[in-house]
C-alpha cells in the first residue's frame, strides 16, 4: 500500500502497550493529506486505506480529525505515542500533536472508552458461550487486556488529561487475561469498578472537545497540500 502525503505515522496496537508477545503482528496507524485540488470533485478522493501483513490502517486528515474529537480510542493513540515509536514525523504532524488536548472532551471520551470495554466484556461473554478451544482462550485473553488497557487509559484521559500509552506492568495484564479466559465474567468486577471510577470523577477535560484548534490546523494542511491547476494558453 502506497499513501503519499503522510503526515503522521507509527506503531501502535499490543507493541507500543508493552503487550506483545513472539509472533505478535506490528500494527501501524497513520495519517495523511489528500491533494486539496481533488477535494473539489465529484468523486472525492477514498479516506482510509487499510491493509494486512503488514497491518496499517492510514486515515485522511479530515477522517481522522473527526474521528479523534469523537474520542475514537484508536486514533487519538497516533498523537499520544512515545517518540521512538513514530516512524514518520512531519511539521505538521507536530502541530496536531501541540494541540491534542484540545480534541479531548470529557463526555466523548467517558462514552467511547466505557463503550468500547463494554463492547469487549460482551465478546468476552459470547466466545465464553462456545466450545472452549485453545485459540477461543487466547482470543478471549486478548479480548480481556484490552479490555483492561481502555478502562485504564481511559480513566486516566478523563482523570488527568493526558494518555500513556505503555502500560504499567504488562505482566498483570496477561495474568488477567489468563483469569478471563477460564472465567468471562471475571472480568465485570473491573468493569463495573471503573464505571464507578468515572462516575464519581471530576475531569479536568471540558464537557466537549475545542473544534477550532483542530479546524485551524486542517485549513493550513489544505493550504499546504494546494497547488494550482495550471490550464494552456488559448492559441
Amino acid at each position: 500500500m502506497t499513501v503519499s502525503n503522510i503526515l503522521l505515522s507509527g506503531v501502535v496496537g499490543s507493541t507500543a502497550y508493552g503487550l506483545a508477545h513472539a509472533g505478535s503482528d506490528v500494527d501501524r496507524l497513520g495519517m495523511f493529506a489528500a491533494p486539496t485540488e481533488d477535494l473539489h470533485g465529484l468523486h472525492t478522493p477514498k479516506e482510509s486505506h487499510v491493509s494486512t501483513a503488514p497491518d496499517r490502517t492510514v486515515h485522511e486528515a479530515a477522517k481522522w480529525c473527526r474521528l479523534a474529537l469523537g474520542g475514537n480510542p484508536t486514533v487519538m493513540e497516533l498523537v499520544w505515542l512515545p517518540d521512538e515509536l513514530y516512524e514518520v514525523r512531519t511539521p505538521l504532524g507536530d502541530e496536531l500533536i501541540g494541540i491534542r488536548t484540545t480534541l479531548l472532551g470529557a463526555q466523548r471520551v467517558r462514552d467511547a472508552y466505557l463503550g468500547y470495554a463494554t463492547q469487549q466484556f460482551r465478546k468476552l461473554q459470547n466466545r465464553g458461550d462456545g466450545t472452549h478451544t485453545e485459540q477461543t482462550a487466547k482470543r478471549i485473553a486478548k479480548h480481556a487486556r484490552h479490555l483492561k488497557r481502555l478502562c485504564t487509559q481511559g480513566y486516566e484521559l478523563y482523570a488527568d488529561g493526558r494518555l500513556t500509552i505503555r502500560v504499567d506492568d504488562p505482566e498483570s495484564y496477561h495474568r488477567f487475561g489468563e483469569q478471563v479466559a477460564a472465567d468471562p465474567e471475571a472480568a465485570q468486577p473491573l468493569l463495573r469498578d471503573f464505571e464507578e471510577r468515572f462516575a464519581g470523577t471530576r475531569s479536568v477535560l471540558p464537557d466537549q472537545p475545542d473544534e477550532r484548534p483542530a479546524e485551524a490546523w486542517l485549513r493550513r494542511v489544505r493550504r499546504h497540500f494546494y497547488t494550482e491547476a495550471t490550464t494552456a494558453a488559448p492559441a
